[in-house]
């Protein structure tokens, strides 16, 4: 019988399959899981209220067939539609990444038809900013604040001094890149499995991100710095009180609100 062999008890280590850390045995948050705890639900709801509206306006073809499977049938596959345009860009966004590290380590790839456009931007940018890679692609945490992520590149350029730049491939740049950039340039360490070097060693002096396109590529500056640092901090704090409010969903009452008290039958 053939065993796994366990992951050390020390150190970071990444799981890709569920994008999950465990730092010194113990799971602990990703930066964009923390991060994920800021209330984005009033751009969300009209995202999403104006993903159907485009659908059904730009498919009437396509309205008319999901008339034919009945109201209810029609509801669920249109309620569907945000959340379909969401993971497809998400798994675009993952190839693309996937192609940017492998470019940025001066690989050959083979770009996919669909990929092409944003590929030739990074490209493009990658030769306009003159960049010279420090760190692609790498995992850091913080003991102390017990955290973990992993950034996209850490660059030196012909704009500026050296500097940790995140690739975004949606509809626009997030103020929330600021925190997320920040948590990675100010963690303790960059490293798995106790193979660890201190991230302050690098000397990362600004943020970048960097919005890829089919047609181009724009270049914004992220706040960086110690004060922007300790306000996502407070948002890591903000994360545990959020995750002790809402309990283990597997024990009823585990969190802020109790357990139901059962009505007795009236006689």
């Amino acid at each position: 019988m053939s065993l796994k062999p366990k992951p050390p008890a020390t150190g970071l280590v990444f799981y890709p399959g569920s994008h999950r850390y465990k730092l010194d045995g113990e799971w602990v948050p990703g930066v964009t899981t923390i991060i994920g705890v800021l209330d984005k639900s009033g751009p969300l709801s009209k995202w999403a209220a104006a993903t159907v509206a485009e659908f059904v306006a730009d498919n009437p073809d396509a309205v008319a067939a999901l008339q034919t499977m009945g109201r209810e049938s029609m509801v669920n596959a249109l309620k569907a539609t945000p959340w379909q345009k969401r993971d497809d860009s998400a798994a675009r966004g993952t190839t693309f990444h996937d192609l940017a590290e492998r470019i940025a380590r001066g690989e050959s790839v083979e770009v996919p038809p669909e990929q092409e456009g944003m590929v030739e931007a990074a490209l493009a940018f990658m030769e306009d900013w003159a960049i010279e890679p420090v760190l692609i692609e790498e995992t850091v945490a913080s003991r102390e604040h017990k955290y973990a992520g992993k950034l996209d590149l850490v660059a030196d350029s012909n704009r500026g001094p050296r500097a940790i730049f995140d690739w975004k491939s949606g509809k626009r740049i997030y103020p929330s890149a600021a925190f997320q950039t920040n948590a990675y340039a100010h963690a303790e360490f960059y490293g798995e499995g106790g193979d660890e070097h201190p991230v302050a060693a690098l000397g990362i002096e600004a943020a970048w991100g960097v919005h890829i396109r089919d047609d181009g590529y724009d270049v914004y500056p992220l706040k960086f710095g110690g004060d922007i640092y300790a306000e996502f901090l407070t948002v890591r704090s903000a994360f545990d009180i959020h995750k002790r409010a809402e309990g283990n969903w597997k024990i009823p009452g585990s969190g802020y609100v109790g357990a139901a008290y059962i009505a007795q039958e009236v006689a």
